[in-house]
């Protein structure tokens, strides 16, 4: 599947838990989950045991979705974290947090990875002053990430975006309006509910 179209909500009840794919709704008592803590369909509250193979591939699926990524971008990810030095799980959420579109959102610049890969695509941004519009592009220790185009919008959420913890490896300078990578993630920086050894025995069958 090249893109999910259908309504991203079903995807956190199906997973049973945020992944913040609706933007600031996901903050609000609007927030599907919170109202229906249940997959969705006629059966969904009476779902039987799952295999161990479902479990492993429910939480590649859950990373999948969280991050936007297609089938053949993940697995290229991970294949990429398998020739680092280091744990392959712990190497491969530290590519999916450095990558572009990811960290415009967790500097609050976008209200979701959806938009900020959007607005990563129109050249909205610039990493150490050179225009960057590919959402895939992986950030370094010390980069600086900035907004180039002024856009209402993008102001207006950042403002908004104070409700939301900022990772601690990011650093932002908000009369800038830029992001700078202080140092690369380590796994313990990284706040996403993932179990990263389901993912990597899924790929290791």
């Amino acid at each position: 599947m090249a893109r999910y179209t259908d309504a991203v909500c079903r995807l956190c009840r199906n997973e049973g838990l945020k992944l913040f794919l609706k933007g600031d709704r996901c903050y609000t008592d609007k927030c599907a989950i919170d109202r229906r803590a249940y997959p969705p369909g006629q059966h969904g509250r009476a779902r039987n045991k799952q295999s161990g193979f479902s479990i492993q591939l429910r939480e590649k699926q859950k990373v999948r979705f969280m991050y936007g990524l297609a089938e053949k971008q993940f697995s290229l990810i991970f294949k990429k974290a398998e020739q680092m030095k280091g744990p392959t799980g712990g190497n491969f959420l530290t590519l999916l947090e450095r990558r572009l579109d990811n960290v415009v959102y967790q500097l609050g610049f976008a209200s979701s990875r959806a938009d900020a890969r959007q607005q990563v695509r129109h050249g909205f941004y610039s990493v150490d002053g050179k225009k960057v519009n590919i959402p895939s592009y992986v950030l370094n220790k010390g980069q600086v990430l900035k907004l180039r185009k002024k856009s209402d919008r993008v102001v207006k959420i950042f403002e908004a975006s104070g409700k939301r913890v900022r990772p601690s490896w990011l650093d932002v300078n908000s009369k800038e309006m830029e992001g700078y990578v202080k140092e690369l993630p380590a796994r313990e920086d990284i706040t996403t509910p993932v179990e990263e050894k389901l993912i990597v025995e899924f790929y290791s069958r």
